[in-house]
């Protein structure tokens, strides 16, 4: 084992776990990772939920009850997951006291069927930081354009957020405008900026399986030369939006009272081409104030053959740019690639959500007392 997870914190990376379930929780492995691997928050989705609670594992005294009180299935679904992120925030309430907020974090999902709708994104981030009732909270919203405006409200009723499913860089300055937005709409409501707390999750590594399966389709040696380039790029990219905008005035005016920096998380940083070593994602995406949320393995692999070298983002713009001109020279359309990946993103969460609903339901039914 290295000591790569230890560099990775000092170097200002805050290291986060992408999944949970409930024998993580009360096995006691959650706590482990937080003492042991430097893990200082957690990540859910509904495709983790979904895996987690289809295993069965520790659901079952919880799925009998509410199968005896009658419950409608999205209910119960809901008692089931804000039960496990409650829990897994109270273990990690103490980081969370030891940052001032900024770690110790557990972040749950709006429902993805309501990528596209404001209102009821709204309403349901409200319900789901009442049903936590956790101030470690993080409320994940779609950086779909409808919930660009939810982000806003959400944030400027105090409520703390993790935008999720960010793909392009003018998306990513969207959201951020939507933060800016956010706080000073709690500002003018009295909110005290300092509990408000945000991350903006920029995916990672679908970016490089969509535009490698493109840059094949070429196959020219220029196009081959340039796979495993682009995602790097396009996150190096947005690293640098976000040091131009937390720079700006209007951020310095919302600084000076109280406010904190939307975090840049690298999300999808699992790799998926076995070509490309297993901690492509996280060895060359260091940079300061910055959070890497790992699937297990990845967070195993960075432990033990991680190369953590230092700043591996800043200074590298100019060839950033230059590797994603190169890929649209190619006739591969940027526009294209990120809009396809949202969509795909906001697909495969819902069909997640689905699968669990059903999955859910028959676990209900199954367990449900006879009629006497």
């Amino acid at each position: 084992m290295t000591d790569a997870l230890k560099r990775l914190s000092d170097e200002g990376v805050a290291i986060w776990l992408d999944d949970l379930s409930r024998k993580r929780i009360t096995s006691g492995n959650l706590a482990e990772l937080i003492d042991q691997s430097h893990v200082v928050g957690v990540t859910t989705n509904p495709a983790i939920f979904q895996k987690a609670i289809s295993g069965g594992e520790g659901y079952e005294r919880q799925l009998t009850d509410l199968a005896t009180r009658k419950v409608t299935v999205e209910e119960a679904l809901r008692m089931i997951t804000t039960a496990d992120v409650r829990d897994a925030a109270d273990i990690l309430r103490p980081v969370y006291d030891r940052t001032d907020g900024q770690d110790g974090r557990v972040s749950i999902e709006v429902d993805p069927r309501l990528a596209h709708n404001t209102p009821a994104t709204i309403a349901e981030a409200k319900q789901l930081a009442w049903l936590v009732d956790r101030p470690n909270t993080l409320i994940k919203i779609p950086a779909t354009k409808a919930g660009l405006p939810a982000i806003t409200e959400v944030i400027g009723k105090g409520i703390s957020v993790n935008v999720t499913l960010i793909f392009s860089l003018e998306r990513y300055r969207e959201v951020m405008d939507a933060y800016l937005a956010g706080l000073e709409k709690a500002k003018a409501a009295g909110l005290d900026l300092s509990l408000i707390h945000s991350v903006a999750s920029f995916f990672v590594s679908r970016v490089d399986s969509e535009i490698d399966k493109r840059l094949d389709a070429v196959g020219t040696d220029e196009a081959k030369a340039l796979k495993g380039k682009a995602a790097l790029a396009n996150a190096r990219l947005a690293y640098e939006a976000y040091e131009e905008v937390f720079a700006s005035e209007r951020w310095i005016a919302l600084e000076r009272v109280g406010a904190n920096k939307q975090r840049a998380l690298w999300a999808s940083t699992g790799v998926k081409d076995p070509a490309y070593k297993d901690t492509l994602y996280v060895d060359d995406l260091v940079a300061p104030n910055t959070v890497n949320t790992m699937p297990e393995a990845t967070l195993e692999a960075t432990a033990d053959h991680g190369q953590i070298t230092g700043d591996t983002v800043r200074g590298t713009y100019e060839q950033a740019r230059a590797e994603l001109d190169a890929v649209a020279k190619l006739g591969i359309s940027y526009d294209d690639v990120v809009q396809l990946l949202e969509d795909e993103g906001v697909e495969k969460f819902a069909a997640s959500w689905n699968d669990l609903l059903k999955s859910t339901e028959a676990e209900l039914e199954r367990l449900a007392p006879t009629e006497a």
